[in-house]
């Protein structure tokens, strides 16, 4: 006697050597595919982000600087800037809306060039206090002054921009209108632009754009990057959000959620059983018949209401006539016309003709077909 086991292994193991093969190629297909999919999705990210590729994003500036051999520090925070900060540095600052006082303290101690960029008022007071903002503003064009990162990039757009003039006797260089500036103080080479755009992943892209971005900050062997994308304390005497709640208020949250929980408890407490129900549940033909009516008649369709009556005869006289379901409209008339001694053009009218225009022609059409169905059935 043959044993089972013995005649089913080897089947199985004839199968598995026929679809292993198979089985590889998808489970390296679907991982290779996986692997592409994570290197190339795009990253999101907010506003002038080192590692953002979105079209607000500052990554595509940083890596064509990195592949002009500078060096960049994506700085995460205050600290990481006082760290990476030296004397042969420059300082790029953006989105300053989310710095604090004393952040902007600290950042005004470190060594090497600025350049700022779209500062707010306490930046420009604290980073920048020889300019302030002009009256005008531009969108681009040539820069028509003496800098020479300026001029070797040539004509740029920077979408809307604002402008700066010098304060006081500031020696001043003003370029694009104003939508770039820069002047010397404290030993640092701040240059202050007035609009973002152009420096982004999408403003690269315009005329002479990528050039100005670069040139601008390339101008060191090093570039620390910060642009905080939220407000934040830092460790400094900096407190968080969290801290910053009076213990009576963490008291009072703490309660309510122990309230809720007992709310939830008792109301989980009180619901009953389940109530069986015997399925399916019996209606009587009449309220069908009486609800469907009443539906018709809220919505005046005299013309379904007398489709439904005209098709429900026809339905019952068609095998007293021995015709079958799918019998012309002028077979079934001349049938019912022979079979009740009627007239055709009249049988046919009750039977095939326009929909009646009051609720009183719908009672008559129904009277009417009642009596001539009576007839088939006694003829």
């Amino acid at each position: 006697m043959t044993d089972v086991s013995s005649a089913v292994g080897p089947t199985v193991v004839q199968r598995w050597r026929a679809v292993k093969w198979v089985v590889l190629g998808i489970i390296v297909i679907a991982a290779a595919s996986t692997l592409t999919t994570v290197l190339t999705s795009p990253t999101p990210g907010g506003p002038m982000e080192p590692g953002s590729t979105s079209p607000d994003g500052a990554r595509a500036l940083l890596s064509l600087l990195r592949g002009q051999g500078v060096d960049v520090v994506e700085a995460g925070s205050i600290a990481d800037v006082e760290n990476a900060a030296r004397p042969d540095t420059l300082l790029v600052l953006a989105e300053t809306q989310h710095l604090s006082d004393d952040g902007l303290l600290r950042l005004a101690e470190v060594p090497g060039d600025r350049l700022l960029v779209d500062p707010v008022a306490r930046t420009r007071t604290e980073l920048a206090p020889g300019i302030r903002v002009a009256l005008s503003s531009t969108l681009g064009g040539n820069p028509d002054c003496d800098m020479p990162e300026a001029n070797r990039a040539g004509e740029a757009q920077f979408g809307v921009s604002s402008t700066y003039e010098a304060k006081g006797d500031t020696a001043l260089t003003r370029c694009y209108g104003g939508a770039v500036v820069r002047y010397s103080e404290g030993g640092h080479i701040v240059t202050v632009v007035g609009s973002a755009d152009f420096m982004t992943n999408a403003g690269l892209l315009e005329e002479g754009n990528a050039a100005l971005a670069m040139n601008l900050a390339g101008t060191r062997p090093r570039l620390i990057w910060y642009a905080p994308q939220e407000y934040a304390a830092d460790s400094h005497g900096g407190s968080s959000l969290v801290e910053l709640i009076p213990d009576r208020a963490k008291w009072v949250v703490g309660q309510l959620c122990v309230a809720l929980i007992l709310v939830a408890l008792w109301r989980i407490r009180r619901v009953g059983p389940l109530v069986a129900e015997d399925l399916p549940v019996v209606v009587r033909a009449s309220e069908t018949v009486e609800g469907r009516g009443r539906l018709y008649r809220s919505r005046r369709a005299r013309d379904r209401a007398a489709e439904a009556l005209r098709t429900a005869a026809l339905h019952r006289m068609m095998p007293r006539l021995g015709l079958g379901p799918n019998a012309e409209s002028t077979a079934v008339v001349q049938a019912v016309s022979q079979r009740i001694g009627g007239d055709p053009n009249a049988v046919g009218h009750l039977l095939f003709g326009p929909p009646p225009e009051t609720d009183a022609d719908l009672v008559t059409l129904a009277n009417q077909l009642d009596d001539i169905e009576r007839q088939v059935a006694l003829s």
